[in-house]
């Protein structure tokens, strides 16, 4: 028996040592992985949007826990979790020496348990990505996972610079799994801050006007852009119903989309402002000039005529635009042509992404001539037969109101301390066409075309827009749900702000007018105290 022992001992420190020392090691060193810590991301004027808090986490290692089921019944309803899933963690000896029993856990929480000092239970610090301003901008904030790893909206965007370095630590266990030594520790390092165009205050009015406009109208949703036409810089981009970005997780697709990026649709009258845009700088129609219009034209089996019926006229493009005249804006489309009508939609950057730094960015839907039917050059002049994006509509006016030359959408204002230059811009119409747009586009809201969205002091150029949406099935329009739409500028003379509103399907019956044009005065009268800009 002597000469067995003997034997067992050398078979166990020669043959079996290294297993058996990695086996000694992995019940007495443990290392712990520390989750990097994630910038802060601001509004435009320091407010906090998006913080790290200190949290907890608890990890067990079974090997040590000496009541598996006892510390599950005690630990289930403080880390509300299910008593069976922990008690099926903290009994497997056969895994991973260390599991986790609850991340994020609340301090007070972790602290109580803490207090027990029960064998094998090990709490560590980690933080908890908070939205201090709850719904404000929730959409485009997007969210931080678990991990803190960004997987949606400007957390997903940002993700590289907003991310830190994760730490770790090494630490000695006695057997009954008390600590006896650090051995190693790496701190790792704090991501970088970011500070967004977004204004706070301005974002949470905008919110809430469309709050009351979805109610008042029993809409399905509302989105909204104010934008520097100087600069592309994003004041607020908002999107109803609002959601809680602390809950962004639990939330549907539908609920987390930022719809002045990620949605397509059609863009209705607002589009005539592209069609006439392009129709001047061709020289295919001249300001000042009068185009006889009859009351409607045939197109490819297609009847055109004007929301409100009427006789033959003679109207200049202003007229066209303050009445919103399907017959004009087609008349206008036709003089260009269909290839030179299409290359000026993709001039004006439709059908193409703005660069907006924003994941996920639709591109919309632009045919190309050779795909056109023959009624086609009856459906695009008025915005029927295109889709586009809230943002593009956004940057096609703000590229009006800016002399014509177009800057890059932008929510980014500074990385830490450094600011971040606007984009250059492009140069897409002429300055003389750009102002005389702004002239037919005043003529609009103070001629009788859009008067809900004039401001007391402030002369108003811009545009409405009803569009009927496209049937699911693809055999034609509604008759009873429209997009309602008003993308205006202030000043009309030198403007400093554009701003979008859109409204999905408004019932009874809204159209641009008479739903997006309220709001438009209420957020741009708001928006104009808030950036003090003078009357």
């Amino acid at each position: 028996m002597f000469v067995l022992v003997i034997g067992k001992t050398v078979y166990l420190q020669t043959v079996k040592a290294e297993e058996m020392a990695a086996k000694a090691n992995e019940q007495q060193v443990k290392e712990f992985q520390f989750p990097a810590r994630r910038g802060t991301i601001f509004d435009r004027n320091g407010r906090e949007l998006a913080v790290g808090e200190d949290a907890k986490s608890i990890t067990a290692d079974p090997y040590f826990i000496e009541d598996p089921l006892k510390t599950a019944q005690y630990l289930a309803p403080l880390l509300k979790v299910d008593v069976n899933d922990l008690l099926d963690k903290m009994s497997d000896r056969s895994k991973s020496s260390s599991v986790y029993l609850a991340r994020k856990v609340d301090p007070g929480v972790a602290a109580q348990i803490e207090d027990e000092h029960i064998t094998g239970l090990f709490i560590h610090s980690e933080e908890k990505r908070v939205y201090p301003q709850k719904q404000v901008a929730a959409q485009v904030l997007g969210f931080a996972g678990v991990d803190n790893n960004g997987l949606a909206g400007m957390e997903l965007q940002l993700d590289d610079v907003l991310s830190g370095t994760s730490g770790s630590q090494r630490v000695i266990f006695d057997p009954t799994g008390n600590q006896i030594e650090t051995l190693s520790l790496e701190e790792g390092s704090r991501g970088q801050d970011v500070t967004l165009t977004i204004d706070q205050a301005l974002q949470f009015e905008t919110e809430k006007i469309l709050s009351d406009t979805l109610s008042q109208w029993s809409a399905k949703g509302a989105a909204c852009v104010i934008m520097d036409p100087r600069t592309g810089a994003i004041y607020a981009m908002a999107n109803v119903p609002t959601v809680d970005a602390n809950n962004f997780s639990q939330l549907s697709n539908e609920q987390r989309r930022n719809r002045a990026v990620t949605d397509n649709y059609e863009p209705g009258s607002v589009f005539k402002s592209v069609t006439v845009s392009a129709g001047l700088e061709e020289g295919a129609v001249a300001p000042g000039q009068t185009y006889y219009l009859p009351p409607s034209l045939e197109l490819g089996g297609r009847t055109i005529k004007d929301a409100v019926d009427r006789g033959e006229v003679d109207w200049d493009l202003g007229e066209i635009l303050t009445h919103s005249s399907n017959v004009g804006a087609v008349t206008v489309g036709m003089r260009l042509g269909d290839q030179k009508l299409y290359d000026w939609i993709m001039k004006f950057g439709f059908g193409a992404a703005t660069g907006i730094d924003f994941p996920g960015e639709a591109t919309g839907i632009v045919w190309a001539p050779q795909d056109w039917s023959e009624s086609t050059i009856g459906n695009v002049p008025i915005g029927q037969g295109i889709s586009v994006t809230a943002i593009q509509m956004a940057e096609a006016y703000a590229t009006i109101a800016n002399n014509g030359v177009a800057m890059t959408p932008t929510l980014v204002a500074k990385i830490g301390d450094e600011p971040v230059a606007p984009a250059e811009g492009r140069r897409i119409m002429s300055e003389q066409t750009a102002r005389i747009m702004r002239g037919y586009l005043q003529q609009v809201v103070e001629d009788g075309g859009a008067p809900l969205a004039q401001i007391e002091g402030y002369h108003v150029a811009g545009k409405t827009g009803t569009a009927q949406k496209p049937l699911p099935d693809g055999s034609g329009y509604s008759e009873e749900n429209y997009i309602g739409s008003f993308i205006g500028m202030v000043p009309a003379a030198d403007p400093q702000l554009v701003v979008l509103v859109m409204v999905d399907e408004p019932h009874p019956f809204g159209g641009g007018s008479t739903v997006a044009a309220p709001a438009f005065q209420k957020i741009t009268q708001f928006a104009l105290q808030k950036m003090e800009i003078a009357p």
